[in-house]
């Protein structure tokens, strides 16, 4: 299948090469040149712009970082959706407003191509490891062709709804994620405070009431458990400065529906605060950090 592949950063870089990897050929732009020089490593072919990535393609997929960057690429006179055979399928997997996906894909139903929103949760190593969760807003048609594609990248494919549904999906599962994250990080500096060693801590809470995803796969503490950012200096991963942006577009969400949020605008905060003191690009584990002097 040819495909073309716009934004090649920590998640669509290996989201890429596992489309290269199972055989497909791609197309690839971004605008970090040394990005696509691993595609091209991969068996890629580099192209000079995000046009020339969408021309002749059965598929085209976008990994941007946010709202302002898809409604660019697509919409308005010079927008991709303005040349795009209407026999392409379009996937974004950015993680952006629902309200810009709705907007983006109803732009594309108007010149009869199929678009889905296809956000994605698992991280770095899931993207690179091809075991992604992929959370699928737009029609059961579109679902339906799109699976067998997102497969190649990901292990756990869910239909959320009509277009804009797995953003939602996606903003509701990272304000959570945020949420339990602060919450392990602020229990075990309780624990340590008084004594307690962090590794017996979490052991105890992983197998008792406050048992959770932080705890179990991905502890903030450093030394507790390794290969995770924690213990890695808290590099790599998923930035603190992405997970505010994602709590940022969870805040939209709530205001546009009149939705009470107070832990999810607590946890914004929080990550606001950690990230004011320069540990934006560091792992959004490193939410701990606030709680300690580690």
């Amino acid at each position: 299948m040819e495909i073309g592949f716009i934004g090649l950063g920590h998640m669509g870089g290996p989201m890429a090469k596992n489309l290269v990897a199972a055989g497909h050929s791609l197309k690839v732009f971004d605008l970090v040149p040394s990005a696509v020089q691993s595609l091209v490593d991969a068996g890629a072919a580099s192209v000079a712009s995000a046009a020339e990535a969408a021309s002749e393609v059965q598929v085209l997929i976008s990994m941007l970082p946010a709202s302002q960057h898809v409604e660019g690429l697509y919409l308005g006179e010079s927008g991709l959706l303005s040349t795009i055979d209407r026999n392409t399928l379009v996937i974004d997997s950015s993680t952006i407003a629902p309200e810009s996906a709705r907007k983006v894909a109803s732009a594309a139903a108007e010149k009869g191509i199929t678009m889905i929103d296809a956000p994605v949760s698992g991280g770095t190593a899931g993207a690179a490891a091809g075991t992604l969760t992929f959370i699928v807003g737009g029609s059961n048609a579109a679902f339906e062709q799109a699976h067998p594609l997102l497969e190649k990248m990901g292990k756990n494919i869910f239909h959320a709804g009509d277009s804009g549904a797995g953003q939602v999906a996606k903003i509701c599962n990272n304000m959570l994620l945020a949420v339990l994250m602060a919450g392990s990080a602020e229990a075990i500096q309780l624990g340590v405070a008084n004594g307690m060693d962090p590794k017996v801590l979490s052991d105890i809470m992983q197998k008792s009431s406050g048992r959770n995803w932080a705890l179990e796969l991905y502890n903030p503490y450093p030394g507790v458990m390794e290969s995770v950012p924690a213990s890695n200096g808290y590099q790599g991963g998923f930035g603190v400065d992405l997970m505010a942006k994602d709590l940022g577009l969870a805040m939209e969400a709530a205001l546009q529906t009149r939705s009470s949020t107070p832990m999810g605008s607590l946890a914004r905060s929080l990550y606001a605060m950690h990230s004011s003191k320069g540990s934006g690009a560091l792992d959004f584990s490193s939410i701990q950090k606030l709680f300690s002097d580690i």
